[in-house]
């Protein structure tokens, strides 16, 4: 019976040591074999990869290193920051899982006084500073295999919903060996500025600042406004302004988008920045006030009317008119203030523009049954109305534009996204054309020849329209200054950060750019954040119960001093009566302050007995169920044994 007994207990020993062996080799089989296999089960898949991102980094060629510096031990107190760190580094992963080997990532907790945060300086990262004088580091910094540098200089809450985004066009631009090529096209004097090319050759031009910002980010080619072939080398072509094109330049352009090319396109029925005066008074030899792209608008699915501007009221900028003296400034509703609430947040190219200042814009319609969708990205609002060109050029007053403005409650689009199969403008090949008058010589081309006829789009066209070339001219936008010689910029509107965030965008892969802003990893309490909005909604309507009060009392003492100066002071009359009303307006005083702190009071009582019932959900009732499961699930299995053993006896 004892050696029964042994054999008993060695047994249990044994088979305690093989499940332990088992559960060892189970996880290093399970580390090994299912190191790339992941369930995400986030409600809005935060941590689950776009198939555009898959794209890049499943594309590269040439490994990319992406080094995370991140103060974890500094962020300890700071709660968003470390949640929204943890987001990061996981997307980092899937990032450098779905690579293939070619995303390097190294995760780097920069010291304080270290050289790892001396690396995290030069490399161009912005620290946080904490009321302790430490520096909080939370970047990205981005290195190719030939010097190439890209940097995130600090992870901020308002880019969350485009972390992807920012991190793939990250990956993109490190893939390329050199910088894109921005191919423009345009009558405006981008490069020189109001002077002109006299000027330029003065060596006194002032380029306009957003061609400062272009140069610096990529190489710039102006193309001819007469070509055969936009060059294969171009990534995006930015047609600005320009004069009119004949079909030859125009067949170039649609069949760049055939070919799967990228345009940007600003055209505009009135164009204020080219009558601009140069020094010598008049506006730049050979500018062209109105501008069009013919058939091309058409094929790409938009209407466009050149004969129309949109004058909106309620987004009318305020000028300086000098008229009359008690009121030197008034709404110039052909001149548009758009603020963020008119233009489309969720799209990356206006993701972060809070205001653009524009002059007299057209608009644009979807052709109806066209291949492509037609998404606004910037639109007038429902106070506004469309004028003739021809009446604005005669230059009606302000005043005269407001008395007679009628409108019409439709929201005109003035930017829009094309995006989609696109046919082209012409039924085959456009040959050069010869019909020019006679003695006039040849039209100069510039460029390739044109290649083979395509008749349809071989991707999907991503194009931008915009009705308005003032969006260039710094006097809507930015003022300058001088310093030490060199011109500073100082952005009023964010019409540059539309501009190069359009170019940003269309200068990646078509998968890059389907990528759109994704919902935060924040979860609001959306119970709490109603009961709040409940509350100050209450406190709202206290207040201004209190104001009436206050206003009110205030008008019964005024004419009580006023109206009562004649009284009998002794008899009781205008002194008693106004320490009264004193009286009266503190007590109504105070019950008010009273009724507004019981307000306060609700809301945090409503709030924390939530809290309390959330708290007691996670921490009790949760493990009570799972204890009473289990409590329920082992008597079952005593009474089944006890069943059996009174059946076997």
């Amino acid at each position: 019976m004892f050696n029964q007994q042994i054999s008993r207990s060695a047994y249990r020993i044994i088979m305690l040591v093989l499940l332990a062996v088992l559960f060892l080799a189970v996880n290093m089989f399970s580390n090994v074999a299912f190191r790339s296999a992941r369930i995400d089960l986030t409600e809005n898949s935060l941590y689950t990869l776009s198939d555009g991102t898959r794209e890049v980094v499943s594309g590269l060629e040439e490994p990319v290193t992406l080094r995370f510096f991140y103060s974890e031990k500094l962020a300890t107190d700071y709660g968003r920051i470390r949640t929204y760190a943890g987001h990061v580094r996981d997307l980092l992963e899937e990032i450098r899982a779905a690579s293939n080997g070619m995303v390097r990532l190294e995760v780097i907790e920069p010291e304080p006084f270290s050289e790892d945060e001396d690396l995290a300086m030069s490399l161009g990262l912005k620290g946080a500073p904490t009321q302790s004088g430490d520096v909080i580091y939370f970047g990205l910094v981005g290195t190719n295999s030939v010097d190439g540098l890209e940097a995130i200089p600090f992870f901020t809450d308002e880019r969350e919903q485009y972390l992807e985004y920012d991190i793939a066009r990250m990956i993109q631009n490190l893939s390329r060996p050199e910088l894109p090529v921005l191919g423009i096209v345009t009558n405006l004097p981008l490069d020189t500025g109001a002077g002109g090319l006299m000027s330029a050759m003065r060596g006194d031009s002032l380029p306009f600042m957003i061609y400062e910002e272009l140069r610096n980010r990529f190489q710039i080619e102006f193309l001819e406004q007469q070509f055969q072939k936009v060059p294969d080398r171009v990534d995006v072509l930015m047609i600005a302004h320009p004069r009119p094109l004949d079909r030859p330049t125009l067949y170039a352009i649609d069949q760049f988008v055939m070919r799967g090319g990228h345009v940007l396109a600003f055209v505009d029925p009135h164009s204020e920045v080219s009558l601009t005066a140069g020094p010598n008074g008049d506006p730049v030899r050979g500018y062209t006030e109105q501008s069009d792209l013919g058939p091309l608008l058409q094929s790409w699915g938009v209407n466009y009317d050149p004969s129309r501007i949109v004058g909106d009221r309620k987004l009318a900028q305020r000028v300086q008119t000098g008229l009359d003296a008690r009121r030197q400034e008034s709404d110039y509703v052909l001149w548009l203030a758009v603020p963020r609430e008119n233009v489309d947040t969720n799209d990356l190219v206006t993701a972060d523009v809070s205001r653009l200042n524009l002059g007299s814009v057209g608009y644009f319609t979807p052709v109806e049954g066209a291949t492509t969708v037609f998404s606004p990205l910037v639109t007038s609002s429902g106070d506004s109305q469309t004028y003739d060109v021809d009446y604005v050029k005669k230059g009606p007053r302000p005043d005269d534009l407001l008395r007679d403005f009628k409108a019409t409650e439709e929201r005109y689009v003035v930017a829009a996204r094309l995006s989609g199969p696109v046919k082209s403008a012409f039924d085959g090949p456009v040959e050069e054309e010869h019909e020019q008058q006679e003695g006039a010589a040849p039209p100069r081309r510039s460029g390739e020849k044109a290649g083979p006829y395509v008749a349809q789009s071989q991707k999907d066209a991503n194009i931008i329209v915009f009705a308005d070339s003032d969006i260039f001219d710094d006097r809507f936008w930015v003022r300058t200054d001088s310093y030490l010689g060199e011109r500073v910029a100082q952005p009023i509107a964010d019409n540059a950060v539309f501009i190069l965030s359009a170019i940003d965008n269309l200068m990646g892969s078509n998968e890059l750019i389907s990528l759109r802003a994704r919902d935060k990893s924040d979860r609001p309490f959306t119970v709490v954040e109603e009961l709040r909005r409940n509350a100050e909604r209450r406190f709202l309507a206290e207040q201004e119960a209190l104001e009436k009060k206050i206003a009110e009392a205030e008008r019964n003492l005024t004419e009580l001093q006023t109206g009562g100066a004649g009284a009998d002071a002794a008899s009781g009359g205008p002194g008693e009566q106004e320490s009264a009303a004193i009286r009266k307006f503190r007590q109504e005083l105070l019950e008010s302050r009273k009724a507004l702190r019981d307000v306060q009071r609700d809301l945090r009582r409503d709030v924390e007995n939530l809290g309390a019932q959330l708290r007691f959900v996670n921490i009790a009732l949760v493990p009570l169920v799972l204890a009473v499961a289990a409590l329920a699930a082992a008597f079952y299995r005593y009474r089944r044994r006890k069943a059996r053993a009174e059946k076997g006896a």
